[in-house]
């Protein structure tokens, strides 16, 4: 598979290099721990400073998020590896001693693992960190279990957008905490792959597909869906995803949602907005009433061909205003 690249093990640091050229009027480059985080950081009024990150890969993620009304700090790891706890507490230290320091971490065992230790170390120092642990991932184990499997994926983008708004408003960390924590309680994705991701730093896929087959609930990192079948159309792929998150849901005429369709790599915008015209019928047929949608490439999978759907349930009109909210980053 070829790649526009140089040294493989330089990936990581060269796209970050690039991403600071475009933007280096607003955000800082820390080229040791992969951070990118905002130029004005000791400047912003309010209250509590909001990082995210993980391994490389995902990208518009997380990088493409920092700005005025999104995240303030973003660290990234190498392809589907989590930053280290070092990089994290880099990440955490760019914040002044007087501000608070919220993160917004994936469930993945790795990245909560490395989070968690960079906060208790941060927590010794005498700072105010805490985190979010989002866990939208609702696909099964298989179609004889209703095992959930919980992984941080694309849902993470609504969290980073709501929490981001909502800290311009000078909320405390605790009432953030709350938001988001309430946010992921009513926040669920389903994701459907075509190819697998190639990632230029292994030999081989992790999963493989026939040119005929699709492969639903599989993970952003490749992780193993739970049902193989041959593909017929984006209607009937709307129709599988929809279903699921309906017996989840259980939703009443009315209910009112907000709606992610996200391409995960290598899916064209035209493919995204027909599957995006294929939900629209089908929450029009269910009769919920849909109060934000959003289109596009915003947590990949590499060059992964595929879509994600991701409903949250609106139970707090803030929610609304705060997705609806002016934002200055480079991806939304």
């Amino acid at each position: 598979m070829k790649t526009i690249k140089n040294d493989v093990q330089n990936i990581v640091r060269d796209m970050l290099q690039g991403f600071y050229f475009e933007h280096k009027e607003r955000v800082y480059y820390d080229s040791k721990h992969h951070i990118i985080y905002r130029k004005d950081l000791g400047d912003i009024g309010q209250n509590v400073v909001l990082l995210s990150g993980g391994g490389s890969g995902h990208e518009p993620a997380h990088f493409g998020y920092v700005g005025d009304g999104m995240l303030s700090i973003a660290v990234s790891g190498p392809i589907f590896i989590p930053p280290t706890p070092e990089q994290i507490l880099a990440a955490i230290r760019k914040a002044d001693k007087n501000k608070s320091v919220l993160m917004v971490v994936k469930n993945f065992k790795a990245d909560v693992d490395n989070f968690l230790t960079a906060e208790s170390i941060a927590l010794k120092e005498g700072r105010s960190v805490d985190h979010i642990l989002v866990n939208d991932d609702v696909s099964i184990e298989n179609d004889a279990t209703f095992n959930k499997r919980r992984r941080g994926v694309a849902g993470t983008v609504f969290v980073h957008k709501i929490v981001g708004a909502a800290a311009t408003e000078g909320f405390s960390l605790q009432k953030l905490k709350e938001i988001g924590s309430s946010v992921v309680s009513n926040l669920h994705t389903l994701g459907v792959a075509l190819t697998p991701a190639n990632n230029p730093t292994q030999t081989e896929t992790s999963f493989t597909l026939e040119d005929h087959e699709v492969y639903f609930g599989v993970g952003i990192h490749g992780e193993k869906g739970y049902r193989k079948e041959t593909f017929d159309s984006s209607e009937k792929l709307a129709i599988e995803l929809m279903n699921k998150l309906k017996s989840i849901y259980r939703w009443k005429k009315g209910d009112k949602f907000a709606v992610l369709i996200n391409g995960l790599g290598a899916t064209p915008l035209m493919e995204q907005y027909i599957f995006s015209n294929d939900i629209r019928r089908l929450t029009q047929l269910e009769s919920i009433d849909v109060r934000f949608f959003k289109v596009g490439s915003h947590l990949t999978s590499m060059d992964m061909k595929g879509i994600s759907l991701s409903l949250l349930k609106i139970e707090d009109p803030n929610w609304e205003k705060w997705l609806k909210a002016d934002v200055r980053v480079s991806s939304w």
